[in-house]
């Protein structure tokens, strides 16, 4: 594509943003690259509109790098509950503090400098740089490489080394001009809105007449991404430890959810949960109950464990695994000195009612089957 042609498709998807971009609160924060940088963290992944709330509740009870980089972990997880991809927030909060710690609370405008913080990789330090500071930073996302696969009609599967080495030399080439951060916002909005990955809307498109993937009829077939390994089915137990009101969560960074409070839980499998030689049974309940039995150890709790599960099993379905979650009860639970449990009130339909701890979404859904389950079942 010639210079005169990048022009103009600069000036199309500039002209087309001018007039349909979306009210988006990030992009009123435009100059504060803490917001802008909260808002690409949280986008990974996850669609815009369940953004938009967890944005305002974590903008509200930290409204300032520092004040984020100031609070304790379990107040970030707690305030990113729910929104899933957890390790995204842990390296939120390492980032800023480093931030605060090498650069005086201040985001580096120098690339490499940004590229250097945990969990900001090339994406996010340009569209911090472009967007934040205007400098001429390329991106690309989900978004931006099925635009570029279309209009340069790209034909190679997306995860190949050479396609992705292509997308980003195209991206570095086209960002090369005025409002190179409204141009990548251009990208990133063509994307959500008409170059969907489904149906595109390739007539009311301002880049139609530079598409070769919309001459040629094959907009949807690409970009040419391989199909998606089935996610590994995994059985777990989960232990619903009480003592009066209280439910036992326990925390670990080694956990299946690191860094959020969950239930004691392990894998049917993990080594030590078959049924005690002596006991002659090697059936699956005895398994899992056995498995029930070392969770509650391993987190350092005690407590009269049940026999049978108290509820259904528990479905989940994670990117890469679906699991199947055994649910049991103990009561009179008694936790360890040493150990990172705590006893947390829970609600009527299973949620913990502690504001400044992290939940991943299957521990609520364990509680809440767990307190739905007749009675006759526990």
């Amino acid at each position: 594509m010639s210079a005169e042609e990048i022009g103009r498709l600069r000036a199309a998807l500039l002209g087309w943003y001018d007039g349909a971009k979306r009210d988006l609160p990030w992009r009123e924060r435009a100059g504060d690259p803490y917001a802008v940088w909260v808002s690409e963290v949280m986008l990974q992944q996850t669609r815009v509109d369940t953004v938009l709330p967890y944005y305002a509740r974590f903008l509200e009870r930290f409204p300032t790098l520092r004040a984020l980089a100031e609070a304790r972990e379990d107040e970030v997880m707690g305030a990113w509950s729910g929104l899933g991809y957890y390790r995204r927030a842990r390296l939120l909060h390492s980032g800023v503090r480093e931030v605060v710690a090498r650069y005086g609370g201040e985001v580096p405008v120098d690339p490499q400098a940004r590229r250097s913080l945990p969990g900001v990789g090339r994406y996010t330090a340009g569209a911090l740089g472009s967007v934040c500071f205007g400098l001429e930073e390329p991106i690309v996302d989900g978004n931006v490489a099925r635009i570029l696969t279309r209009i340069f009609g790209i034909a190679s599967p997306l995860p190949e080394r050479e396609t992705q080495k292509r997308l980003w030399a195209l991206a570095e080439a086209l960002v090369v001009g005025e409002r190179p951060g409204d141009f990548n916002q251009s990208m990133m909005e063509l994307g959500a809105l008409v170059c969907t990955v489904k149906r595109p809307k390739c007539d009311a498109c301002p880049a139609r007449d530079a598409c070769v993937a919309r001459a040629e009829g094959t907009s949807e077939q690409l970009p040419l991404i391989p199909r998606k390994t089935p996610p590994q089915r995994a059985e777990l137990v989960a232990v619903v430890a009480t003592r009066g009101e209280r439910v036992v969560m326990v925390r670990g960074d080694d956990a299946l959810f690191g860094g959020l409070y969950g239930l004691p839980m392990t894998a049917v499998d993990a080594p030590g949960t078959g049924p005690a030689p002596s006991s002659g049974a090697d059936t699956p309940d005895a398994v899992r109950h056995n498995a029930a039995r070392l969770a509650l150890a391993s987190a350092g709790v005690s407590g009269r464990l049940g026999r049978e599960p108290v509820a259904p099993p528990v479905s989940h379905v994670l990117s890469h695994r679906r699991l199947t979650v055994h649910v049991y009860g103990a009561t009179h639970a008694r936790l360890a000195e040493a150990g990172s449990g705590r006893l947390l009130e829970v609600d009527a339909h299973g949620v913990v009612r502690t504001p400044d701890v992290g939940i991943a979404r299957l521990t609520h859904k364990v509680l809440e089957a767990a307190r739905s389950a007749p009675r006759s079942t526990r």
